[in-house]
């Protein structure tokens, strides 16, 4: 079975990632091979986010790469925090303060509406191999709900699941979420 290394310190993209692929590849995280290094996300896209670090991975790999760039976009916000969605109040500022972020700058607004979004990046010795785009639609919730997941998960209210992504359970949320829909598309492409 071929490797694919997930360009990711993310444990929890990671994991989701890991378990869409595993049936397909033989899936390894980082560090891979003694790669190790944080890659700045210089693009102005998601997708020029996904290539650099899939690249970069790959020319200090030798593997195949998968890499994604992906973020929430809030309506009321001018689509913030969006490309800065892991730096959103700065580098250090915890989960929770991102959160509280958000929930203040929405605090008198009516739209509630955002949407997580979702580019991957499948790099190997040709290139750039495939390129999946995911979106979904939902609302930011006025508190958090639920415990699982990662990231803004458990203040995104899906309407597809009718409960927040925190509270939804793996399998409920790789129905419906940006990087599953986003990886069914790079399947295509395939």
């Amino acid at each position: 079975m071929q490797k694919l290394i997930i360009a990711t310190h993310n444990m929890g993209k990671f994991k989701e990632f890991s378990e869409l692929f595993k049936d397909k590849y033989e899936v390894h995280s980082l560090p891979y091979n003694g790669f190790d290094e944080d890659i700045e996300e210089t693009g102005s896209t998601y997708f020029e986010n996904a290539l650099l670090k899939a690249k970069t991975v790959f020319d200090a790999t030798g593997e195949t790469c998968l890499a994604d760039d992906s973020g929430l976009s809030v309506t009321a916000l001018n689509g913030a925090p969006g490309l800065y969605s892991a730096r959103f109040g700065g580098e250090n500022l915890s989960q929770a303060g991102k959160n509280a972020l958000i929930f203040e700058g929405l605090k008198d607004k009516k739209d509630r509406s955002a949407k997580f979004i979702c580019c991957l990046v499948l790099y190997g010795k040709q290139g750039v191999i495939a390129v999946g785009n995911g979106e979904v639609e939902g609302e930011i919730l006025f508190e958090e709900r639920g415990k699982g997941g990662f990231g803004y998960d458990s203040i995104f209210f899906s309407k597809e699941l009718n409960k927040s992504f925190g509270e939804a359970t793996a399998e409920e949320k790789s129905l419906v979420s940006h990087r599953a829909r986003a990886i069914r598309d790079l399947l295509t492409k395939l």
